[in-house]
């Protein structure tokens, strides 16, 4: 994400005619910056998060910018079009996830094991008509370990609620993600296995009848250019009386999908 000529030319300048040196001296290479800039946008044939459809099978556009130093800080901001609260018929003009994230990531020496840490902002902009629905907005502290494509992760919930349940802190997500590339094809085979557990109770009722687990399995190919295309199949073990047809217009949310899409990094 992210010397100098002058002590040279001082130098030179006590041993032989500065003219000559500077006539024959190679121009100094600009030093590099620590700051680094990057941008994605991407179409989605629908918005997947932890394994529940975001968007009741509909087209998503998704994009993002992030920053990064050398010293390993980060932050960043990123945004999808939903329609998951709309359809739980718990907000009105809810059309709009935004995600406010940063944190320091960086390696154990020499190990080439890195490590995350950060903190995560969810907004759900929108007006909330269900009065036991706790405002979906959600904040999570996260961390995670990696090892050439092997990463393992835990977000841990901070606020007093996640995603509209209410007395939910300490609820967790822990995932295994593995990004196998196929050699020097560009291909990348993408597994994922997830937990979602919900702590607490939202009016009486347990908040972990929501606790499931997800998984993943996908290709993606890649090029230099920065382009992306890929697939994925998603599946989960969410119960229907919480995630089911009777309660989201336009079918469970939980059930097995699969997405397709095309996305470039800038």
């Amino acid at each position: 994400m992210r010397k100098s000529l002058l002590l040279t030319a001082v130098l030179g300048a006590l041993t032989m005619p500065s003219v000559s040196f500077a006539e024959d001296a190679a121009p100094a290479a600009a030093p590099a910056s620590p700051h680094t800039f990057t941008y994605n946008l991407g179409l989605y044939s629908q918005y997947i998060f932890r394994g529940l459809t975001q968007t009741s099978q509909r087209p998503a556009i998704q994009g993002g910018a992030d920053y990064s130093h050398s010293s390993g800080l980060y932050a960043g901001v990123w945004g999808s079009n939903i329609s998951w609260l709309e359809d739980g018929g718990v907000y009105q003009n809810s059309s709009l996830e935004l995600d406010l994230y940063g944190g320091y990531a960086s390696t154990f020496g020499d190990t080439g094991v890195g490590y995350n840490v950060g903190l995560l902002q969810y907004i759900y902009p929108g007006d909330k008509v269900n009065p036991n629905f706790r405002n979906a907005e959600t904040t999570e502290v996260y961390g995670s370990l990696s090892y050439k494509w092997l990463q393992a992760k835990v977000s841990v919930v901070a606020s007093d609620g996640a995603f509209g349940l209410k007395n939910a802190d300490g609820s967790f997500y822990a995932e295994l993600n593995a990004n196998y590339p196929i050699g020097e094809t560009g291909f990348t085979v993408n597994a994922h296995v997830g937990r979602q557990d919900f702590s607490g109770k939202t009016e009486g009722a347990k908040n972990d009848l929501g606790s499931y687990t997800d998984y993943k399995l996908g290709l993606t190919k890649s090029w230099s250019n920065g382009v992306n295309v890929g697939g994925y199949y998603t599946d989960t073990n969410g119960r229907d009386s919480f995630y089911g047809d009777a309660l989201f217009a336009g079918g469970g949310i939980a059930d097995e999908q699969f997405t397709v899409f095309v996305q470039k990094t800038f």
